[in-house]
């Protein structure tokens, strides 16, 4: 058996700031340490005890990464990985979520051959909505986003592919990336149709190959933090 655990990152905001959209430009600290714990402990709750760790190069995923190898007993090194660092947010990189809402929501309106000077912030904020939504149903790239889907795609692939037999893997990334790894089931499509995926922070996902190449899902999005 291969098994490869995917998991996000921590908490970058504390309870009561105003958090933004934060790709791989923003390399911003954890702001607590339950989360990545959590996903320690949840994995050596369930007898999946990492033998190897990677991590996208950021203080959150590095961070989160180091946290959960200490709370699994994990004796092996975090390996930083830039393939899984999170997506390039472009104009809307460290923008609040209202702030990213109306760019796009002005983008789409222009796009209907409409002027958003016409438009009220409510009608703008629905149209970047909309966008945001599609975003995460099924991992539709906003405009301006700097996204290379298939390289993200091809990733995941590559990384499924070097897991090895009655290896278990953990992964740190990031929530833009992570929404990707489902291609490894052969079924991205329908995975989203079935699933939300958009993962949240301190989330844990866990993939099973018997042959190396059928990979199932048996996990998606765990809060683990709240499972220990």
């Amino acid at each position: 058996m291969k098994t490869l655990i995917i998991a996000r990152h921590g908490n970058t905001f504390a309870k009561g700031e105003t958090p933004t959209r934060v790709g791989c430009h923003t390399d911003l600290e954890l702001v607590e340490e339950e989360r990545g714990r959590g996903v320690g402990l949840y994995l050596k709750k369930l007898g999946l005890v990492p033998t190897r760790i990677l991590a996208a190069p950021l203080k959150r995923t590095m961070g989160t990464a180091a946290l959960a190898a200490e709370a699994a007993g994990c004796t092996c090194p975090v390996e930083p990985d830039h393939r899984f660092i999170e997506v390039d947010y472009g104009p809307d990189e460290n923008k609040t979520e209202e702030q990213v809402k109306a760019r796009l929501g002005a983008e789409a309106a222009k796009a209907e051959g409409i002027d958003p000077a016409t438009l009220s912030a409510e009608e703008l904020d629905a149209r970047g909505e909309a966008i945001i939504d599609k975003w995460n149903a099924d991992a539709t790239v906003p405009n301006g986003w700097k996204v290379d889907v298939q390289q993200i795609r091809d990733n995941w692939m590559s990384l499924a592919s070097e897991v090895k037999d009655g290896e278990v893997m953990l992964c740190v990334s990031s929530n833009g990336t992570i929404r990707f790894a489902p291609v490894i089931t052969g079924d991205y499509a329908g995975f989203c149709a079935e699933h939300d995926i958009k993962v949240a922070t301190g989330g844990v996902c866990i993939f099973t190959s018997e042959d190396g190449t059928t990979w199932t899902c048996t996990e998606w999005g765990t809060k683990a933090f709240k499972k220990i």
